[in-house]
C-alpha cells in the first residue's frame, strides 16, 4: 500500500469553495481531499495544461458576458435618467397626500413607459409627504443604479 503523506496535488477550482479559494484559483490540496470531496462534487478539476486552458477560456467568456451586461446597464441608466414618472394621489389640506407612494406604483408607472422592473429594484430616495417632485432610483446592475424623477400630483 502506497501512502501519500505530506504530498499535495494542484487543482483548479470550478466553483467558490469556502476556506479554499474562488473560481479559477489554482490551489494545492491533499490527494484524498481532491479525490473524495472536490472531484465528486465537481468543485475542482485536475490542474493539467488542457484543463487550465479550458478554464481560462470559460472565465474569459464569463468576463466578456459581464462586460456586455455592464455596458447595457449603463446605456439603460442614461435612458432612465431622463424618465419622469407621474403618480396621482388623493390630497388633503396644504397639499399633503393621503397614504404613501409605493415602489409597486412606480413599477407600474415604469411599465406604462415601456420599462419592466421588479419593485424590489426600485427605491424612493426622498420622503414623499406632499404634492411635488421627488427622486427615485432603480438598481439595474450590481454596479449601476439610475436616478429618475417622481412627480406626485393631486388626483382628479
Amino acid at each position: 500500500m502506497i501512502h501519500n503523506r505530506g504530498k499535495t496535488m494542484q487543482v483548479l477550482l470550478q466553483q467558490n469553495v469556502p476556506n479554499l479559494g474562488h473560481i479559477g484559483d489554482l490551489v494545492k490540496v491533499k490527494p484524498g481531499y481532491a479525490r473524495n470531496f472536490l472531484f465528486p462534487r465537481r468543485l475542482a478539476i485536475l490542474a493539467d495544461a488542457r484543463n487550465k486552458a479550458q478554464l481560462e477560456h470559460q472565465l474569459g467568456l464569463a468576463e466578456l458576458g459581464k462586460a456586455k451586461a455592464l455596458a447595457s446597464a449603463k446605456e439603460l441608466a442614461t435612458q432612465i435618467g431622463s424618465v419622469s414618472l407621474t403618480v396621482q394621489k388623493a390630497v388633503g389640506e396644504e397639499d399633503k397626500i393621503f397614504g404613501t407612494v409605493t415602489t409597486q406604483e412606480l413599477a407600474d408607472a415604469f411599465k406604462a413607459e415601456g420599462y419592466e422592473f421588479d419593485r424590489r429594484a426600485i427605491s424612493i430616495l426622498d420622503d414623499i409627504k406632499r404634492v411635488g417632485v421627488y427622486r427615485g432610483s432603480v438598481k439595474l446592475h450590481p454596479e449601476v443604479a439610475a436616478e429618475f424623477k417622481i412627480w406626485v400630483v393631486a388626483q382628479g
